[in-house]
């Protein structure tokens, strides 16, 4: 992609490249994503992606500029699976305003600032703009009411004579800059928005997911489903609802319908011929189970408590000739677990196709792959201690009351394995595995991560208990907040332009650029609501613009309504009316994503700085303009 852009090499090279790989994922933003092939040119083969953290996954990053893009994605998706599109297109657009900014003569310094409390201000419209989830069910087909009343009561605050903050970020105390190469999940204290209700309502939770779902109804579908299945067995209260998503697994299925997808209370597996035969002489007994926390191997060692993020588990066959110490260590282990009255060993690391044989022929049925929090959850409800080595396990470590089933035979669709069991460990666990299937093998991935995102939203939506106002109307709130404070400071400086007294104010001596960059700011947010609007398939983006302009000129109470009418069936459509105020966004996930793609740009902004100029360390009042990174 980076070919096909022009980089002036006596600009900011890397602010450049940020706005240029950002272009990669406008596809894949709003709810009808569009499907790419990544094409290896060495090797010819190919992969279907249809998310921003996918298409980055597979490409060929050669850049460092790319390399941050990946890192900060990646750890964004790790914690939240859903608004790394958003995150990317942001930073991109974002990056084009410091460009703009460097043009026009403004300081690195001013820019950071006037940024910074731009995000302190969009983030100020998300904490009034929210929704609380309590009594969503009992309002009804009051809740368009409801959710006109919050966007009313938001752009009144909006419109109402706002009071600059003339002080820099960093003397404000509102938003602390720390920027580093890793990124790491915001606390709890920036999430807040809306106090809890004294007495809690009953939620729809239902409504609610259909509201997330961001077109997709049958992946929301699935993670409600599974909701539902840990609170029957854990019998929850009703009032109070959660989603553990630690506690939920997924099983691929290629070759069946989509149809076929549905939601099991335990853990299903895929298991080989052998494996299954295990399975079906073990089924209907109650089962010892020992837990392998990494590789069932005699080489395997531990890699440390702080494992660093990314590592992979390959197989190692450069010790088969030493067949052997090989046997020795098998026959060692199978010794063990027949004295311990074994049947059922979980790993979450690998174990070698002739180590699981061996085992077969004395019926104890080793299962590889098994995620960390699965283990866990099977040994919280077994009383399971999960141990390193094998040689570790004694009584003590063993957990009791597993069950095996077969579940589906599919050796008829001609796949390896053949055979999927599901091990469970009675009514009150919250284990729960989505089966996922899919005619086209390339899909699989993609649904896959569709499942997840659903999953991370209903699952931070009931851990926040509030909803942002979906259908771009949050960020249409937040560019009429940004515009207002921009005109106001430009009047002040107008004001203080004609007062020599007042031109020494701490504000309009510290920037007096702050009304170019927070208009600037807004017309990045304009830029990504288009572009969903775009990807709707119901607008050009000269006509989105436009439209964007419009609300905002005739912003008179109920934006909210409007816009969201708007945005989905276009100005003719008002049936689409009542079904736009479903549309809801996670506050946490999206303030998130909006202050990893600022301090992405204010990273890669210094960097391009000091590239550029340099650092003199002696020079005064060079250590306040730094960012400490």
């Amino acid at each position: 992609m980076l070919g096909s852009t022009i980089i002036n090499r006596r600009q900011h090279v890397g602010l450049q490249k940020l706005s240029a790989l950002a272009g990669v994922t406008h596809s894949s933003l709003g709810p009808n994503k569009k499907y790419k092939f990544i094409q290896d040119d060495a090797s010819g083969e190919s992969t279907l992606v249809c998310s921003c953290f996918r298409i980055f996954e597979n490409l060929e990053l050669t850049c460092a500029v790319g390399q941050l893009v990946y890192e900060t994605i990646e750890a964004h998706q790790k914690v939240y699976h859903t608004g790394s599109g958003c995150l990317l297109f942001l930073a991109g657009a974002w990056s084009r305003v410091a460009l703009e900014c460097l043009h026009r003569g403004i300081s690195v310094a001013q820019i950071i600032s006037a940024l910074s409390e731009g995000m302190d201000l969009c983030l100020d419209v998300c904490r009034k703009s929210s929704v609380s989830t309590e009594g969503l069910e009992s309002l009804g087909p009051d809740l368009s009411k409801k959710h006109t009343a919050e966007a009313s009561q938001a752009s009144g605050y909006l419109q109402g004579t706002p009071k600059v903050g003339l002080r820099t970020t960093n003397t404000s105390g509102q938003r602390k800059i720390k920027l580093s190469r890793h990124f790491w999940e915001a606390s709890s204290e920036n999430v807040s928005t809306v106090p809890p209700p004294r007495e809690p309502k009953l939620l729809d939770i239902a409504h609610i997911a259909e509201g997330l779902s961001h077109g997709c109804v049958n992946a929301m579908n699935l993670a409600v489903e599974a909701s539902r299945i840990q609170a029957k067995n854990n019998q929850q209260d009703l009032n109070c609802p959660t989603f553990d998503v630690t506690k939920v697994a997924t099983c691929v299925l290629p070759g069946l319908p989509e149809e076929h997808s549905c939601v099991l209370p335990g853990c299903v597996v895929l298991l080989s011929a052998e494996q299954a035969s295990v399975a079906h002489r073990l089924k209907e007994q109650h089962l010892k189970v020992a837990l392998i926390n990494g590789d069932l191997s005699r080489t395997y060692r531990h890699l440390g408590f702080n494992r660093p993020a990314g590592v992979q588990r390959v197989s190692d066959r450069s010790h088969l000739s030493s067949s052997g110490e090989e046997e020795e260590w098998v026959e060692k282990v199978v010794t063990l677990l027949l004295n311990l009255e074994v049947n059922l060993i979980l790993v979450s690391g690998l174990v070698r196709e002739t180590v699981i044989q061996r085992f077969c022929r004395h019926h104890v049925l080793v299962v590889e792959k098994v995620k960390a929090s699965i283990l866990s959850a099977f040994g919280d409800a077994t009383g399971a201690v999960p141990v390193t080595y094998a040689s570790q396990l004694s009584q003590r470590c063993l957990g009791a009351g597993v069950k095996v089933a077969v579940w589906r035979d599919l050796s008829s669709h001609g796949r390896k394995p053949s055979t999927a069991v599901n091990i469970s460990t009675g009514g009150n666990s919250k284990l729960v595995t989505v089966i996922l299937s899919s005619g086209v093998h390339g899909k699989l991935q993609a649904l896959e991560d569709q499942f997840w995102a659903c999953a991370y939203r209903l699952h931070h939506v009931l851990k926040d208990r509030v909803l942002l106002p979906g259908a771009g109307v949050t960020e249409l709130l937040c560019v009429h907040h940004l515009r207002k404070q921009a005109e106001h400071h430009v009047k002040r400086q107008r004001e203080t332009d004609g007062d020599s007294v007042q031109q020494t104010t701490a504000g309009a001596a510290a920037n007096p650029y702050r009304g170019e960059v927070l208009q600037l700011m807004a017309d990045g947010l304009i830029d990504y609501i288009s572009t969903v609007m775009v990807n709707s398939g119901r607008f050009s983006k000269v006509r989105a613009w436009t439209a964007v302009s419009r609300q905002l000129q005739d912003c008179n109470g109920s934006l909210a309504a409007k816009f969201s009418q708007l945005f989905l069936g276009g100005e003719e459509d008002s049936a689409v009316s009542s079904a736009a105020v479903k549309i809801y966004d996670n506050v946490s996930v999206k303030q998130e994503a909006w202050r990893k793609a600022l301090d992405l740009v204010f990273l890669v902004l210094q960097a391009d700085a000091e590239v550029i100029t340099g650092i003199e360390q002696k020079a005064e009042g060079a250590q306040g303009t730094l960012m400490r990174l």
